[in-house]
């Protein structure tokens, strides 16, 4: 399609009222359990922020596509639970049952870089069989199966050499059912995403970030909502949680797919119903191939070491397809954007690899070493994993409106530039973290935790929903759940990276309780790195931006439009 804009499908005024007394019912409820659970002041203030950056979401989102709407909410749920396990899984590990910090960080990063392979996977199936819809259908039935598994946490342990073989294999599978889940469905929903909005359609990197508030959403509620029930009630009540939230999304999804207008159907549904082998058509033998999956994460889940081969061999396999697919089926232009795709997605691993620190290092920097005082109450450490959702819901809007102004007036900068912008902030928020906490005091005060969060957000709206969108503009229409996959392997890489850094912050011979000195002095240097490599990002941003060759898009749109038309009316074999 070559206009600059598809056919809008925007939202009705009665829509909107409708979905905004959802919304309204749904904070009275809110309110409701917040006030039954006992939260604390902060935990108050962090709600009240949150519902105000969520109507000025949606009042925004009044100008997009209708569709929209459907993922954002049914991502907020995704993300509800995933972050609400998230919150407490360390904990769970360390306090449940009784890993030391070495082997609950290299659980925990085997776990998150797992959860990030898989969508390479997820992203293929789907752009080649699927679709991106029953892929994502897919996806959340697994994640409810996972989450509700975690909930049968067992007898806490007393002796972790006795540990429950039964307890444990459960844990385990219950971690490979969520992380096949997150494997069709994380992909595969951004990407669809972008198959709202042409690829020149000044509203696309707004309306990722719209969509990114969507996410931080259901985040900042999960780790909230999870993480009080989890140490009020018992662990079981929080996991259970994440897995009641993920079904609210698999419902939504499936009662609101028409508002998609036919986006992210199969590429050709005949031949995915065709029959294939052992009178199985190619839908059922991928869901087949999915539980045997399932098995082999299950085996590979509990071990660092296995899951970082894992990552490398992955990785090389990926890139060598893409530069396969590149090499054989693109032509010049679009073999750049590929590149300028690539260069991008390298730069994942270095920022989630210090980023994801909040939910390992980081988290237990700030139960042990900070001083959680706020309102004169003490705050759990697991609260503090909302702060990075509720700036993002609170600022998302703002950063949205101000990429739209700004790419209207022609203005908008590349890229390139802001994931440069995004990358300073990552390194600032440790540098002033570490000078705070360097004040001669025993404890960190709070206040530093708050700005490093602060500096990371600001730093992760200039990259992540600006690559979501970068991703599905830069790949031609057979390679985007490939691609998107490919940007999400990047974060496993850089999850990956992140478990070894918080490793490092143990340091030789540390008590348990962590070594503060240590914890700092790897801040330091990373932050001091990352601002030098932030800078380059944005002098060398031109270059990179001629490879994205951004004025021949529509162009280019219109043949690969034809092209889908075609595939789609080959008959089956």
């Amino acid at each position: 399609m070559s206009s600059l804009i598809k056919t809008s499908n925007t939202i009705s005024s009665s829509e909107f009222t409708k979905i905004l007394i959802g919304v309204i019912l749904g904070a009275v409820a809110l309110i409701w359990g917040a006030s039954v659970l006992h939260v604390t002041k902060l935990e108050w203030v962090m709600l009240v922020v949150i519902l105000a950056g969520v109507f000025m979401a949606l009042a925004q989102m009044r100008g997009h596509e209708k569709g929209l709407f459907i993922l954002f909410f049914t991502e907020m749920w995704e993300r509800f639970s995933y972050y609400g396990m998230r919150a407490i899984l360390i904990f769970f590990l360390t306090k449940h049952f009784l890993f030391d910090r070495d082997a609950a960080y290299g659980i925990y990063g085997a776990y998150v870089a797992f959860v990030y392979i898989t969508p390479v996977i997820g992203g293929v199936l789907a752009d080649r069989y699927l679709g991106y819809r029953k892929a994502i259908a897919l996806g959340a039935g697994l994640l409810v199966l996972g989450h509700l598994g975690m909930a049968f946490e067992g007898a806490p342990v007393s002796d972790p050499t006795m540990r429950d073989p039964f307890v444990m294999n459960v844990f385990y599978l219950s971690l490979s059912f969520i992380i096949a889940g997150v494997g069709f469905l994380k992909a595969n929903i951004s990407a669809l995403v972008g198959d709202l909005y042409a690829k020149v359609d000044p509203r696309r990197d707004s309306g990722f970030t719209l969509f990114y508030v969507g996410i931080n959403l259901g985040a900042a509620l999960g780790a909230i909502v999870s993480a009080r029930l989890g140490e009020s009630l018992g662990w079981n009540w929080g996991f259970g949680a994440a897995g009641v939230g993920m079904l609210f999304g698999l419902i939504m999804f499936t009662i609101g797919k028409g508002w998609l207008h036919g986006a992210g159907e199969p590429p050709n549904p005949a031949k995915l119903k065709a029959k294939q082998f052992l009178g199985l058509s190619q839908e059922w033998l991928i869901y087949l191939c999915t539980l045997v999956g399932i098995l082999f994460i299950w085996y590979f889940v509990r071990s660092q070491d296995a899951v970082n081969w894992l990552l490398v061999i992955a990785s090389v396999v990926v890139l060598g397809y893409i530069l396969f697919i590149c090499i054989t089926q693109l032509n010049s232009r679009e073999f750049q954007r590929i590149i300028a795709a690539v260069f991008l997605i390298s730069l994942n691993v270095l920022f989630w690899a210090l980023f994801e620190q909040a939910g390992s290092s980081l988290n237990i920097y700030t139960d042990e070493h900070v001083n959680r005082m706020v309102m004169g109450e003490e705050v759990p450490a697991a609260t503090f994993q909302s702060l990075n959702a509720m700036y993002i819901v609170f600022l998302g809007p703002i950063f949205a409106w101000a990429w739209a102004w700004l790419a209207m007036r022609g203005k908008d900068p590349s890229a390139p530039f802001k994931f440069g912008l995004g990358v300073i902030q990552l390194g600032l928020g440790y540098l002033v973290f570490v000078w705070g906490a360097n004040n001669g005091m025993d404890l960190t005060p709070v206040l530093f935790v708050f700005l490093i969060y602060l500096l990371h957000t600001t730093g992760e709206l200039c990259l992540s929903p600006v690559g979501l969108s970068a991703m599905t503009r830069l790949s031609p229409p057979m390679m985007v759940g490939l691609i998107m996959g490919a940007w999400f392997l990047a974060s496993a890489g850089g999850n990956a990276v992140s478990a070894i850094i918080a490793q490092a912050t143990i340091g030789d011979g540390a008590i348990e309780g962590g070594d503060k000195a240590q914890v700092l002095a790897v801040y330091w240097k990373y932050g001091v790195v990352t601002v030098g490599i932030g800078f380059f990002l944005v002098v060398i941003s031109p270059f990179i931006k001629r490879l994205m060759h951004l004025d021949t898009l529509g162009e280019d749109m219109a043949k690969w439009e034809e092209k889908r038309s075609e595939a789609e009316a080959e008959p089956a074999e």
